[in-house]
């Protein structure tokens, strides 16, 4: 057990890791959980299509409007003391909202309101716990720690989560909710342990809250590795989401799979991905960042391409693993190689232009799908996104060299 437990969590990677992970496992699990409890709430409530999308949209809608703010802030404030605050401030959403659903339905503007203030304080939440774990963690080993975040956020809001959300809510409709509450309240105890605690900035010398985001902004635009990596995912999830917008439609008219046999085809994706933390420690010190990076590029073309030729499910089922590899290694390199690359002090700000970017494709993209399948057939998204790609293969291929990230050691 000693020997699993250092492999899990190397001691090189410092105690304050060791509090960092389980939060964000604890997290992860209610988030996952939510991910089917959440939809089954709304759809208790009403049957509009549209009703239930907006759930969904609301959430996001914060990252929209406040993700440059929320970065701006968490490089002024201590990044601790940021999630902790927020993840306290969901739990008492959460708790509150359950609480009305076990005693009583609320109005649904009500649910859309608990979902707005939890997006808000996840663009909090979610920028300051990258920079955090900079700060905590060596930067030989970023790499190492954030391979078993994503991991874990894989195994967990992908695979276990969503089974245990739906089990809770046929126990309850406010059951579901009150768990989610718990593990955001458990997180903010274990970030409350973490010791590290960055500089803040000089407050003798204060800086008006929108040139700050200006500052960050500009940093990221004038790095021509994080600006590639941004606008590169940006597009991703532009042809990603767009693509995958009407999934549900695709699986069933032309691949011809019933709702379980559709269920199994998301999780395959979700196994891939469970795959992707071994596989990065097994190429990332053989082949580099550079070389994942754009094999990335390059598997995201062809499995668009694929999957707009296919009909058949274990095609689409092998591509789907081969994706969800490819995701979480991505995710892993990106991440590490923006760490490292960003000015500790500009943490905050960097990483909310970059997500913005992130949860901004995702939005458009979402949009956009279900138009261009309707307008011209469940295929054309993904001969689109796959047309996008290879633009995007072609002209990030040189820029990402500017991204410079240290090679892990070779472990057999």
């Amino acid at each position: 057990m000693a020997g699993l437990a250092g492999w899990l969590v190397p001691a090189g990677l410092g105690r304050d890791f060791r509090r960092i992970w389980p939060a964000t496992i604890i997290s992860n699990l209610g988030d996952g959980a939510m991910l089917a409890a959440g939809p089954l709430l709304v759809a208790s409530m009403t049957s509009a299509p549209a009703a239930v999308g907006a759930a969904a949209f609301v959430q996001q809608l914060p990252w929209l409007l406040f993700a440059l703010f929320s970065g701006a802030l968490v490089d002024r404030l201590d990044r601790r003391a940021v999630i902790v605050a927020a993840d306290t401030f969901r739990g008492l959403v959460l708790a509150s909202l359950g609480a009305v659903v076990l005693f009583g339905m609320p109005p649904l503007w009500a649910v859309y309101l608990a979902l707005f203030l939890l997006g808000t304080a996840e663009t909090l939440a979610d920028n300051a716990a990258g920079a955090l774990l900079v700060s905590a963690v060596p930067k030989e080993h970023l790499g190492k720690a954030n391979a078993r975040l994503f991991a874990s956020g894989t195994v967990l809001q992908q695979l276990g989560g969503p089974p245990l959300g739906a089990l809770l809510f046929a126990v309850g409709a406010g059951v579901p909710l009150v768990f989610d509450a718990v593990t955001f309240l458990a997180a903010a105890a274990l970030i409350a342990r973490v010791a590290v605690r960055p500089p803040l900035p000089d407050a003798a010398t204060p800086t008006a809250l929108w040139s700050q985001v200006r500052e960050g902004v500009h940093w990221l635009w004038h790095h021509a590795g994080v600006r590639t990596l941004a606008l590169s995912i940006l597009v991703m999830n532009i042809t990603f989401c767009a693509a995958f917008a009407t999934w549900v439609l695709f699986a069933r008219e032309r691949l011809g799979l019933t709702e379980t046999q559709f269920g199994l085809l998301v999780s395959v994706g979700a196994v891939g991905g469970v795959l992707g933390m071994p596989t990065y420690h097994l190429l990332e010190p053989r082949v580099g960042s550079l070389t994942l990076l754009r094999a990335g590029l390059v598997i995201e073309t062809a499995v668009h391409l694929v999957l707009a030729l296919t009909r058949s499910p274990w095609v689409a089922g092998a591509t789907m693993a081969v994706f969800g590899v490819h995701a979480v290694v991505w995710g892993i390199v990106s991440t590490t190689a923006r760490q490292l690359a960003t000015p500790e002090p500009l943490m905050g700000r960097v990483n909310s232009v970059y997500l913005l970017a992130s949860v901004g494709g995702a939005a458009i993209g979402s949009g956009l799908g279900g138009v261009l399948a309707q307008r011209f057939g469940l295929a054309a998204p993904f001969a689109i996104a796959c047309a996008a790609m290879v633009v995007v293969t072609a002209v990030a291929w040189r820029p990402l060299r500017n991204i410079s990230v240290r090679r892990e050691p070779v472990t057999d």
